[in-house]
């Protein structure tokens, strides 16, 4: 079967071009902090509950007032890094 012949597309002169509005492109990726911040966030979160067992839970570190709550606070970290991880593209 034969094959049809294209069509050339005349060149724009550089009036044709000036006038085209030109369209912004959106950014598509992840914002430069999140990566960054997710990391931090798991390295903090990981090392928050192993310091906590470190010192036989006895709440000697990080945070002595909040006792057992050491635990929380480290997985909340670390949840927080989870929920970003959702975000990376």
């Amino acid at each position: 079967m034969p094959e049809s012949k294209r069509r050339k597309k005349a060149a724009k002169t550089s009036s044709e071009q000036a006038s085209t509005p030109k369209v912004k492109q959106e950014r598509v990726g992840n914002p430069a902090w999140l990566v960054p911040t997710m990391v931090t966030m798991f390295v903090v979160g990981i090392l928050w509950v192993v310091i906590f067992y470190l010192t036989s839970g006895g709440a000697q570190l990080p945070i002595p007032p909040i006792g057992r709550w050491n635990i929380l606070v480290g997985f909340a970290i670390l949840l927080g890094g989870f929920g970003l991880s959702t975000r990376w593209k």
